[in-house]
């Protein structure tokens, strides 16, 4: 299996997250894909595929904000990490904006994402990363590989960020995909949190089929998406199916909800998978809520790769760094 790691992801290092009332130390610390990367036996760094896959899913002015947020967080006098504190609630007009505080708040979601120096470099390097592993799945050399991407990128939608994502890894690699021919793609986020972005991305689009299994959002981030009525509009009505779960799930409820949407996911008959994988769904994640072990890992992935399709998985949450190689390594051994 072709493993991709790039170490100009580990460039982002948020200092503070606004959590629970409290500025407390980020979460996604560099540490996390490092741990990943030491724990696998080998990994190829990645090649760099450009802007344009990116602008196949970010609008220009987000990637343009993205890319340049901190510069003028600094320009504007500021020190630190550029983090948001005003968001419009009922609609986001587009009207002209200039003052880096209102461009924040037009551009994410949440207080939990702050843009560091380093950033933009990272998650550029996270999209080339899932990119570089997808290309062997296209040119048929390989049949499942695996992008460790950081920052994750399932709740940054086309001109938005949140949830620790700027980019989003997976959405961008499914339109390489179909730019290349793949033209039905499932994404199976099991991340403990709703992959909003996605969802959001190809909530129209008939052609991805988004299926998600995550903690209730009735309780857990990111509340305002991931509910089970929520099947998709117009063209793309009926191909987003979410499964949300309860606090302490545990292996066999999840099994259950996994089989349902890989059910309708060889209904759909994609040529292609792409699995947003989170492994916060680890029964020690400090910010999270099943009860998945270390040893449930290989049999969720048998269950995926019972599929038989090529397989892009790319990394998305996952936070008890201790544990984190251990569980990403026996989920790989699944296939």
């Amino acid at each position: 299996m072709l493993q991709v790691f790039d170490a100009r992801q580990l460039a982002h290092a948020p200092a503070l997250e606004l959590h629970n009332g409290a500025w407390v130390p980020h979460v996604d610390v560099p540490a996390r894909a490092q741990s990943i990367a030491d724990s696998v036996a080998s990994f190829t760094p990645a090649t760099d595929f450009g802007m344009a896959p990116l602008a196949r899913v970010h609008t220009a002015e987000y990637l343009d904000f993205l890319a340049t947020a901190h510069e003028r967080w600094l320009a504007a006098g500021r020190t630190g990490d550029a983090i948001g504190y005003a968001w419009p609630v009922v609609a986001r007009r587009s009207i002209p904006l200039d003052r880096i505080d209102g461009l924040l708040g037009r551009f994410s979601f949440d207080a939990s994402t702050p843009i560091s120096a380093g950033t933009w470099t990272s998650s550029y390097w996270a999209a080339q990363t899932a990119l570089t592993a997808l290309a062997p799945l296209l040119d048929g050399t390989q049949r499942t590989t695996f992008a460790i991407c950081r920052p994750p990128g399932h709740h940054a939608g086309a001109d938005y960020l949140g949830g620790y994502c700027y980019l989003n890894n997976a959405a961008i690699a499914a339109r390489a995909a179909q730019d290349r021919g793949h033209a039905r793609v499932a994404i199976l986020d099991i991340d403990y949190h709703h992959g909003n972005g996605t969802q959001d991305i190809f909530y129209e689009d008939p052609t991805v089929l988004f299926a998600s299994i995550h903690g209730d959002p009735v309780t857990d981030y990111p509340f305002f998406w991931g509910h089970a009525d929520e099947r998709g509009a117009g063209a793309g009505e009926g191909t987003t199916l979410n499964l949300p779960l309860p606090r302490g799930t545990t292996l066999a409820p999840y099994l259950a909800a996994l089989d349902r949407a890989l059910d309708a996911i060889k209904r759909f008959a994609p040529s292609l998978v792409i699995v947003s994988f989170g492994a916060d769904t680890y029964e020690a994640d400090p910010i999270s809520h099943f009860k998945i072990a270390t040893a449930d890992y290989p049999t969720l992935a048998r269950r995926i790769a019972g599929l038989g399709l090529p397989t892009l998985i790319v990394m998305e949450g996952g936070y008890d760094v201790g544990a984190l190689g251990d569980n990403v390594r026996a989920f790989l051994s699944g296939f």
